[in-house]
């Protein structure tokens, strides 16, 4: 099969990693991918948001199957253009992925489903949510309804700090205007990220993981598109797993065909593990960044006929196997992320910090200039993945890799992955 994935992160590249090992693979592409998504790849120059470039291209170089990696051009509709020029995708079309572009949707669908999640409202305006909050009181969350890169979320101490959330998403700190914002209940318990292969019909689980969204060690500082993950999240009991398929997945699924919007892809949700079991923070329509590095260095199973399955409807008697290892990721970002930083920094030492036992490199912001030669260009740019018997020796090996890195410019937490520790401890 020839393949084409969409994106240029470590999630891609950890996708490439895996569909590249696949005997069905027989040429493998990616657009635009990055410095290391070169050398599992061949990378091609397609604007991902100019659907008939990327069209175009899988038409002229025989593509069998589009995996689309990001939630932009699934929210966009990529996959139903590509599915009505005949070319397969895997993910949801346009109507499903509201799912993770319209929070206020989701919420919705959970409330006339009865599936777990915090009280919510949902506003238009700032003086009505502000009367909202001050009703309520805090800790509360305020949240932009639509895509915000992973930085659309204020779980606000105090009145003044959510008031002050409100203000910022309507006056367009977030790149625009907010159209409508969601306000909840602050959900108090631990939280996890658990994965859902579907096919409109059903839905299998995949594994769990934990992600660290703050950018500072102790879960300190701004929310980021995430620091650092590690699975399987200890939490996720067999027991917990199989409520969350039974109390949130399945009846997601039955909703979202019922509407005629059936949802086929990767259903990613973000979960609190509160003291009354499972409740759904949101959800996302794609794999996660970063915990997709962690879930492909698990995954025995050949990750290509579980896409196909899941695009052609066959899940029903699929399985797929995994690891009993632990794995953990450490996010490697630019000094001043998840606020202003430098471009063009060399990053020197990833061939020898690839050595270090159980460790894979996933690029996620890099470019290449002088030959070999590799330079940050992004904000999160580095994930230091490591596999290890418990979380602990996954730890030891990420870092000992991470130490072997010589950025100058970048940073990373020294904590990823402390609540599974603590727990093996």
């Amino acid at each position: 099969m020839n393949i084409l994935i969409l994106g240029s992160g470590g999630r891609e590249h950890a996708l490439a990693w895996k569909i590249a090992a696949s005997p069905l693979t027989e040429k493998l592409y990616c657009a635009p991918g990055n410095a290391g998504i070169a050398k599992e790849a061949e990378c091609v120059a397609i604007d991902v948001a100019d659907h008939s470039a990327v069209i175009a291209f899988c038409q002229s170089a025989k593509v069998d199957l589009v995996v689309v990696g990001p939630e932009v051009p699934l929210c966009a509709g990529i996959v139903d253009d590509l599915e009505k020029a005949g070319i397969a995708a895997f993910g949801p079309g346009k109507w499903a992925a509201r799912l993770e572009g319209s929070k206020g949707f989701t919420k919705d669908l959970c409330k006339a489903n009865n599936i777990p999640t915090a009280a919510y409202e949902r506003f238009k305006g700032a003086a009505a949510a502000k009367e909202y909050v001050r009703k309520h009181g805090a800790p509360i969350v305020v949240k932009e309804d639509g895509l915000a890169a992973g930085k659309g979320v204020v779980v606000a101490a105090t009145i003044e700090e959510a008031e002050a959330a409100i203000d910022m998403m309507f006056d367009g700190g977030l790149g625009k205007p907010a159209w409508e914002i969601v306000i909840e209940d602050c959900l108090v318990g631990e939280e996890a990220s658990f994965f859902a292969l579907c096919d409109g019909d059903t839905a299998i689980a995949l594994a769990s993981a934990q992600d660290h969204k703050r950018v500072g060690d102790g879960d300190k500082g701004p929310n980021t598109g995430g620091m650092g993950a590690y699975s399987p999240a200890p939490i996720m009991t067999a027991e917990m797993n199989q409520r969350v398929m039974d109390e949130i997945i399945h009846p997601t699924v039955r909703a979202m065909k019922a509407m005629g919007a059936p949802f086929k892809g990767v259903l990613f949700a973000g979960l609190m593990i509160t003291k009354d079991g499972p409740q759904l923070i949101e959800y996302n329509v794609r794999f996660g960044d970063p915990e997709t590095q962690v879930l492909m260095l698990r995954l025995m199973s050949d990750i290509v006929p579980a896409l196909m399955a899941a695009r052609d409807g066959q899940l029903k008697n699929f399985d797929l196997r995994w690891y009993p290892d632990a794995a953990l990721t450490v996010v490697m970002a630019a000094k001043g992320y998840p606020g202003s930083y430098d471009k063009g920094t060399l990053i020197e030492g990833l061939d020898v910090a690839a050595q270090t036992e159980g460790v894979e490199i996933f690029h996620a912001g890099t470019m290449t200039k002088n030959g070999d030669d590799v330079f940050a260009n992004g904000g999160r740019v580095l994930n230091v993945c490591a596999r290890g018997k418990f979380v602990r020796e996954a730890q030891q090996r990420a870092y000992a890799a991470v130490d072997k890195i010589k950025w100058p410019s970048g940073f990373c937490r020294r904590d990823i992955g402390w609540q599974a520790i603590a727990r093996e401890k």
